[in-house]
């Protein structure tokens, strides 16, 4: 059992369990052993903090060392998200694949294998899925993140991934609660704003955080929006309507609640992490999310020390931060219990059929080992213009490279270049941005045939002018499209793989080289 080190009252003991940290490096440091000795019980993990599997799973098992129940958190979402898979590029397609598959028992099987990858390592808290509905084409943060815009197909696959990674012995933790999708502003920078009326809400944001509390899911993931239906003041981080009044009360739910990153400039530029995280902990939240920016001891005494001075001066209820507290626990709790095997390679009961089905699967073994190339080949849409002509040379890769949403981060590698280099040896590419990005490539090309690669081309126009550039000079180029696919297919061969994870570059680049 967790020994807490003597002289920690109660108090202060609540206090750290509500917190999920981060820190620096790829060991722990020696004060986070000693804050887990002292109560706190939850870590989060990033890709600073990721070098190999083993590493990992040596650095998780020097924090059960110091506390056997800790919850090690971490925000791998597969795609465009990942960390475990930070500097290479993830091995499984991310939810906006998955939702144009459409096919649940595969979402459930991509979901159970990457929780058993998160197990082995010693991970047992996932901050995913994103059940957000992507209802504003022009949302700067979700995109791909999202299984798409229709909501009862992103509450089914919400459910579907909910089951398979949590069938894994991983909780999972559904975001971004109340829905994130119907957003322009990205709240790692300012505050979004939701104006749909209640009924609105009610039949489409709400519904995949329904379908995931009844599929079981063991946490929930709060957002920094402000949604006037349901509070006009406050959002919904540190909203008692929204996190208690509506997700507690009205729909039922009884597991932990975590907020997003408290050190975002939706909550620290307006309300500051301390002041924020007490507000939060008081409206229903039970677990303080931060050290995606912010990883240090100085943090963690500092929120810790606010949460303790709130309780003193009656600005937080002492049976509020409890509660909190023991639900932490609860989970930790669920996680340490758990009996299966993080490194037996099994699946549920339907990954089966999910993986050996459907237009495009793959028959035989290599479909059942490698579940994540199987998804994002059923996941690419590919359609053949007038100008159509096999590639067959090595080609020019022109990446036009939008700048990277927080989420995201700029350390994973996107595109298509180094897997159609292996299949095409000789392919060259090059990375272009801005108004002159169109002519810049085509110098850049020569006479080789180019193969355009854009990300939410919808989005920037400079990427559009560019690839209008392109196509005016070369008809033969070949577009794909690794974000929202929203404007009607161009080129000789366009290509949509709904995401910009390593496997989908590898399955677009099978397509070009007509593998």
């Amino acid at each position: 059992m967790t020994t807490i080190a003597s002289g920690t009252d109660t108090l202060t003991r609540d206090a750290l369990a509500v917190l999920q940290p981060g820190f620096t490096g790829t060991s722990a440091p020696s004060w986070l052993l000693r804050r887990l000795g002292e109560g706190l019980a939850s870590v989060g993990l990033f890709g600073r903090n990721i070098a190999t599997p083993a590493q990992v799973a040596a650095l998780t098992a020097q924090l059960r060392a110091e506390r056997d129940d800790v919850l090690v958190a971490i925000d791998e979402e597969g795609g465009d998200v990942t960390r475990l898979e930070v500097r290479t590029g993830s091995s499984f397609p991310g939810n906006h694949a998955l939702g144009a598959v459409d096919d649940t028992a595969l979402t459930e099987a991509v979901a159970h294998e990457l929780g058993r990858r998160l197990a082995a390592c010693g991970v047992n808290l996932n901050w995913a899925p994103s059940a957000d509905i992507n209802s504003n084409v022009d949302n700067p943060v979700i995109g791909v993140r999202s299984f798409g815009a229709d909501t009862s197909l992103v509450a089914r696959h919400t459910a579907a991934y909910v089951s398979g990674l949590q069938s894994a012995g991983v909780a999972a933790c559904t975001k971004h609660f109340p829905g994130h999708g119907d957003t322009a502003v990205d709240s790692h920078h300012a505050m979004p704003r939701i104006d749909a009326e209640l009924p609105v809400l009610e039949s489409r944001e709400l519904v995949p955080f329904r379908a995931a509390i009844e599929a079981g899911t063991r946490a929930v993931m709060s957002a920094h929006i402000l949604v006037p239906a349901l509070d006009p003041v406050h959002p919904a981080t540190l909203s008692r309507r929204i996190l208690t009044g509506l997700l507690r009360e009205e729909l039922g739910y009884d597991g932990l609640i975590v907020t997003d990153g408290m050190e975002m400039q939706a909550i620290s530029a307006t309300y500051g992490i301390e002041r924020g995280s007490v507000l939060a902990i008081a409206a229903g939240a039970d677990a303080i999310c931060v050290g995606g920016g912010l990883s240090d001891e100085p943090t963690v005494l500092r929120l810790r020390d606010a949460l303790v001075a709130a309780v003193r001066s009656g600005d937080l209820p002492e049976e509020r931060l409890a509660d909190a507290a023991s639900r932490v626990r609860a989970l930790a709790a669920w996680t340490a219990s758990t009996t299966r095997s993080a490194s037996a390679p099994s699946t549920p009961s339907s990954a089966g059929s999910a993986v050996g089905s459907g237009a495009g699967a793959e028959a035989g073994s290599h479909a059942s080992t490698d579940v994540g190339l199987v998804a994002a080949r059923r996941a690419l849409t590919v359609t053949r213009g007038a100008h159509f002509a096999p590639v067959t040379e090595a080609p020019y890769v022109a990446a036009l490279t939008p700048v990277a949403n927080i989420a995201v981060g700029d350390e994973t590698p996107w595109g298509v270049a180094a897997e159609l280099r292996r299949l095409l040896p000789g392919t060259e590419t090059g990375s272009f941005t801005g108004e002159r990005a169109g002519a810049e490539a085509l110098a850049a090309a020569g006479s080789r045939r180019v193969v355009a690669v854009v990300r939410d081309a919808h989005r920037h126009t400079w990427m559009a002018e560019a690839l209008d550039i392109l196509l005016a000079a070369r008809p033969d180029t070949v577009v794909v499209e690794m974000g929202v696919p929203q404007s009607p297919p161009r080129g000789a061969l366009h290509i949509a793989t709904h995401g910009a994870a390593r496997v989908c570059g590898l399955a677009a680049a099978e397509a070009i080289a007509g593998a």
